[in-house]
């Protein structure tokens, strides 16, 4: 009795982590597709066309269909490559993308009753674990590129991972203000550190940190390969980048860990810059203003890709290193300055 007394805390601890799990995967399963009727409806109004309007109401069931069209492609894979390699890739992006979002925090502990925390994990590392499966997208885009066996595959690869690299740095040194801000790596805690009289500052980062927003926001479109800063995937250069010789949901797996990307980009930036779940009402409106600010996000990401031209290379690497990098560090050495004066 005293063993199952014991086991009963940590079995409901298991239990209550594989419910936000499914949770998780079921949100961005629900939420995908409509992202992307969305954007396809957004850019056809920002292009003076009406977008899919075919398929279901008002073209509603678009995403529908482009699913069952993915789903009957056929898996072919050229001669040169490395089949067991390709089917890896599409696996190692889609999970880091997911793993990346349990982080998200929506609401405090305790706001809809009990101890039940509205975050998938909330780990004393936060924006490290960020970053770490971040950087598992690098192996996604090398191990997709090379194994494909083609040239316009490899060479997008390499544009994957110079891209990567260049704009990793950029995009700690950024959070780095807000960690030191709020002296946590933890998402929840810097969102509390940004609530009402909380802490040391009692406001948005957005405010203190305004170069580092801008400086992150920038490095954010570059780490997910979004227009304009594109050039993995190229296709007037390279054909279709490190993803030429995908097909079906194979394909369909990059993109979707695209836009989920989108989501937990979103969903950090306004952990860490706009308050998170702090807004008017009670506490157990905090999930909707999280979700408020995330599809402002993911409303500017599309307009951004509606407004600006893709960059050439020497200007994506030009950006990252002589530009961001040393704004973000400058940014770093004024906060550190201003909290030892303050």
């Amino acid at each position: 009795m005293a063993l199952l007394a014991q086991a009963a805390p940590v079995l409901e601890t298991t239990v209550v982590q594989l419910l936000k799990a499914v949770g998780i995967f079921a949100f961005v399963f629900s939420v995908v597709p409509l992202l992307t009727v969305l954007e396809r409806k957004l850019i056809g109004r920002f292009q003076s066309r009406y977008g899919p309007n075919r398929v279901g109401p008002r073209g509603l069931m678009q995403p529908l269909a482009d699913a069952l069209k993915l789903l009957s492609k056929e898996q072919s894979a050229p001669v040169t490559a490395v089949p067991w390699m390709m089917a890896i890739a599409p696996v190692i992006i889609v999970g880091s993308a997911v793993a990346t979002l349990a982080i998200v925090p929506f609401g405090p502990q305790g706001a809809w009753g009990g101890d039940l925390g509205l975050y998938g994990i909330d780990v004393p590392i936060g924006l490290l674990y960020f970053f770490a499966f971040g950087s598992l997208a690098f192996y996604a885009f090398m191990l997709g590129g090379w194994a494909s066996g083609s040239k316009y595959s490899f060479l997008g690869a390499m544009r994957s991972a110079a891209q990567l690299i260049s704009y990793e740095v950029a995009i700690g040194l950024s959070l780095l203000g807000v960690a030191m801000t709020a002296g946590s790596l933890s998402l929840v805690d810097i969102v509390e550190a940004q609530g009402s009289g909380a802490g040391e500052f009692g406001m948005w980062f957005v405010i203190p940190q305004f170069v580092g927003f801008l400086i992150f926001m920038v490095a954010g479109f570059a780490e997910i390969a979004r227009p304009p800063f594109d050039l993995p995937e190229g296709d007037a250069e390279i054909v279709g980048g490190y993803n030429t010789e995908f097909g079906g949901m194979r394909f369909g797996s990059f993109l979707l860990a695209e836009y989920i990307e989108i989501i937990s980009l979103s969903g950090v930036a306004t952990a860490c810059f706009l308050g998170g779940w702090h807004g008017p009402g009670p506490e157990a409106l905090a999930p909707l203003w999280v979700l408020v600010k995330i599809f402002a996000f993911i409303l500017l990401f599309i307009w951004i890709r509606a407004t600006l031209p893709r960059l050439r290379y020497d200007q994506l690497m030009s950006l990252g290193w002589k530009v961001l990098l040393p704004l973000a560090t400058l940014n770093v050495l004024i906060t550190a300055i201003l909290l030892v004066v303050i």
